[in-house]
């Protein structure tokens, strides 16, 4: 059915490229589900141009017929929901806050609009507390970063980079990038990650062991911080979006980068409801901001 949705998809938004992203997809695995429907149906259905796609003849015909296929498809998935129980399911996710705060909001609503009735219940941590909740069970999936899980499915959903936070008077805040050398001695306010960090990891790296004054796990209070002017920090982009604090944010030299997941232990034995949500979530990772 896959390759029926795919072509759906595919002529919907004209683009091979546009479909894989809001399937999720790899344009090639996209290309290759086309090829194995022509290649069943035996008759050539799309013509490819340059950056885009135009039926022929035969794929005319046959599109109307593929659109009911589809309908009707989707249709029995709902009910399929409704009788596992989905219509009325809980939603289990261990989260951050800079997640909560700038995906969740969006794709609930999207997802409410095929689900309404579902609950959602956060439990906000860090990418060690979320490892842990998805282990023992008291979530059924979390944000993490794939380098601090171990025995854990996941799927990758974003690279985040991470940016400097500086009080506007720091004699780095007028630089493009602040070289980690410039921070060595000033008081650094690190927001707790459980047993990893990015950061700690970048200044190792670079043979720098940084002035560790304060941790905190609270991004908001950080930011508070380092506009009174008591020390430096490093947050995800992610975070500093839309904030309001007299700050700067600006990229380290060498960069720094986050990498954000989804993991599970069993997809196959989690709740219906969260299957769906995880399936939902890795389709439109694309459109993540």
């Amino acid at each position: 059915m896959n390759r029926y949705l795919t072509f759906e998809k595919v002529v919907a938004l004209g683009s091979f490229t546009k479909a894989a992203a809001a399937l999720g997809y790899t344009q090639s695995a996209v290309s290759q589900m086309i090829n194995a429907l022509e290649a069943e149906v035996g008759v050539r259905l799309i013509t490819r141009g340059r950056g885009q796609i135009t039926l022929t003849a035969e794929g005319k015909r046959l599109y109307p017929w593929i659109e009911r296929l589809v309908a009707q498809y989707r249709t029995l998935e709902n009910k399929v929901d409704e009788v596992h129980g989905l219509d009325g399911g809980v939603i289990r996710i261990g989260t951050i806050s800079s997640v909560t705060r700038q995906w969740l909001p969006k794709l609930i609503q999207e997802f409410e609009q095929q689900y309404p009735n579902v609950r959602f219940v956060f439990h906000q941590g860090d990418y060690a507390l979320n490892s842990e909740w998805i282990k023992t069970g008291a979530v059924d999936f979390g944000i993490v970063t794939p380098p601090a899980v171990k025995n854990m499915q996941t799927i990758p959903l974003k690279s985040e980079q991470l940016l400097v936070v500086l009080n506007p008077n720091h004699p780095a805040a007028q630089l493009k990038a602040v070289p980690l050398t410039m921070l060595a001695h000033d008081p650094y306010i690190m927001v707790e990650q459980g047993n990893y960090s990015e950061p700690l990891n970048a200044f190792h790296a670079a043979h720098i062991t940084p002035n560790l004054k304060f941790t905190i796990h609270d991004d908001y209070a950080i930011m508070t911080m380092v506009e009174q002017d008591l020390g430096f920090s490093i947050l995800s982009e992610l975070v500093l979006n839309r904030m309001p604090f007299k700050i700067k944010a600006l990229p380290a030299d060498p960069p720094i980068q986050m990498n954000l997941a989804l993991g599970f232990k069993d997809k196959d034995a989690l709740p219906l409801a969260s299957q769906r949500f995880i399936d939902f979530m890795a389709a439109r990772k694309r459109e993540l901001v």
